[in-house]
């Protein structure tokens, strides 16, 4: 028999890559849950063995309207004929299930937005699939008593729009990670400037890929996956610039770490998509400083606090192709602010790491 408090990890994105939530599952089995993560099973995934329970499900439609309400309502009955003593949400797309169990078994919940959904890069332009997840924003925060999210910004917003007192987890690495090590090495004799991460609307890939004509002596490495794949590929051939960009596809969680440290820059050019984008704290802006790769970014709110207080990197003036080449080569031709840039990611992430910033999880989730 065991007194372990059985807790309901809900997620729409993909287990194998889901960081944050690998992270808080492995938290919590510390605390002594007994944690359940429930996701999908979706094209080209990444097999992962955890600690914990995982439960994916294979669902008749993959996007869209479709598809949230065939998650939803699968979820709505897992949970309604299983026992559970906390539910975690992450992301809109799966509260309204989450929301309704709790309530109708009187079971604690936490929410989780790992982004300012309904603000994000795909809805913009689209009045109504955005209205609708406005609206569902509108009933389900203001009626969850424990929330956090990912960076100061998107809590501001929130309790300013509904007083709900959201607290912030940034997503950041371990100061000494779990990594597979092994040699590795990218395909070009060049320095490098690295993306990594998903390959979706507004991350600056083409005003990148543009820029390198500027450049000498640096290529693009690309590691990621996601909507937008075949088009950067497309717009690389487009610029003839396929012996520039290279793109190495999907690399696992465990093995990503050899291939970061190796690069020469990390950039982190998310465009300013909506108010989404403009308050979020991407996942490789930490990982960049972790493996000490000096940072190309824009100047968004967040990213920018984080560059302008550790400095950690350089801010480009816009997203125009030879200006960000002019702020690359001044990285590139000044050693002594690279040593500098170093330094200070050295300092940051023994601050900016999971170690600490787990602790504050210990508000939301007690045993």
């Amino acid at each position: 028999m065991t007194n372990e408090k059985q807790i309901f990890v809900a997620v729409t994105n993909d287990i194998s890559t889901d960081y944050r939530v690998h992270k808080i599952a492995t938290y919590l089995q510390e605390k002594n849950f007994s944690v359940t993560v429930y996701g999908r099973v979706l094209p080209n995934t990444i097999d992962v063995s955890r600690s914990y329970h995982i439960h994916r499900k294979k669902h008749l439609f993959n996007h869209n309207f479709l598809f949230y309400a065939e998650y939803n309502v699968r979820l709505f009955f897992f949970l309604f004929f299983k026992k559970f003593d906390c539910i975690l949400a992450n992301d809109l797309d799966t509260l309204p299930a989450c929301f309704w169990v709790s309530k109708l078994k009187n079971i604690d919940l936490v929410y989780d937005s790992h982004e300012l959904f309904s603000e994000g890069p795909e809805l913009q332009g689209r009045k109504f699939v955005q209205g609708f997840w406005r609206k569902m924003e509108d009933y389900f925060l203001p009626r969850i008593k424990k929330s956090y999210t990912v960076s100061d910004s998107i809590s501001h917003f929130y309790h300013h729009k509904y007083e709900n007192s959201m607290g912030v987890i940034r997503n950041v690495p371990f100061k000494k990670d779990t990594v597979i090590v092994e040699e590795v090495a990218f395909p070009t004799d060049r320095k490098t400037i690295l993306y990594q991460g998903v390959l979706n609307l507004g991350r600056g890939l083409k005003p990148m890929i543009k820029a390198l004509k500027f450049i000498e002596n640096l290529d693009l490495v690309i590691i990621g996956y996601g909507k937008v794949e075949q088009e950067i590929k497309d717009f690389v051939a487009l610029e003839k610039m396929n012996h520039r960009v290279h793109f190495l596809g999907r690399i696992s969680r465990e093995k990503l770490a050899n291939y970061t440290k190796i690069a020469t820059l990390g950039m982190v050019l998310e465009e300013p998509l909506g108010m989404s984008f403009e308050f979020s704290l991407p996942n490789k802006l930490f990982d960049y400083i972790h493996a000490e790769l000096p940072i190309i970014a824009g100047n968004l709110v967040e990213i920018a606090k984080i560059i302008n207080t550790y400095k950690v990197g350089l801010i480009v003036e816009d997203y125009s192709p030879k200006k960000i080449a002019a702020t690359i080569n001044t990285i590139l031709k000044n050693s002594d602010l690279i040593s500098e840039i170093k330094e200070n990611q050295r300092k940051a992430k023994e601050i900016l790491c999971w170690e600490e910033e787990v602790k504050k999880l210990d508000y939301y989730f007690k045993n």
